[in-house]
């Protein structure tokens, strides 16, 4: 399944949780720091760690509505044009992020705004817009019940449990 060892499917699960300090994760795990940070650097030149980033409060900092935006573009579209879509939404710095999925529409995106005032102007002067768009519906996120980033590793270290015994 993968060429993590136990202890370094731990490390993945403590660090995706939380910032921690290289002599903390040590620590947690009952290792030396030298030996950890070695680990750490190992995971991150083999691509189990793609990038280390600091989770932002949006509402603290005035991004009050939280949309999902689900658009369908054109069935002729062609390739260029599908590539040109990719392209523009990228560019979109109130896109945090794009997905292309499989059903009722082609991409869904997540739009962060100040107000729904200001979401509905940008939906109407930019998203619309958009090479290629033939529609777009947008879902307004009324709670957060659950929004993580962590991956479930238990799962791969009871898969890692098994195939030593």
């Amino acid at each position: 399944m993968t060429d993590l060892s136990p202890s370094e499917l731990r490390m993945l699960a403590v660090v995706q949780e939380n910032h921690v300090t290289n002599v903390e994760l040590a620590d947690r795990l009952g290792m030396a720091p030298s030996p950890c940070l070695r680990r750490m650097k190992s995971l991150k030149d083999r691509g189990y760690i793609e990038r280390t980033v600091s989770i932002l409060n949006r509402r603290k900092l005035g991004f009050e509505v939280l949309v999902q935006v689900e658009i369908k573009v054109t069935q002729v579209a062609s390739r260029s044009v599908d590539e040109e879509f990719r392209r523009a939404v990228a560019r979109e710095a109130p896109v945090i992020s794009c997905y292309v999925v499989a059903g009722q529409c082609d991409f869904v995106l997540r739009v962060v705004a100040p107000s729904i005032e200001a979401f509905s102007h940008y939906a109407r002067t930019v998203l619309l817009r958009l090479p290629g768009v033939q529609d777009m519906r947008s879902s307004f996120v009324l709670e957060i019940v659950k929004d993580s980033t962590a991956l479930p590793l238990e799962s791969l270290q009871r898969q890692t449990r098994r195939d030593r015994t």
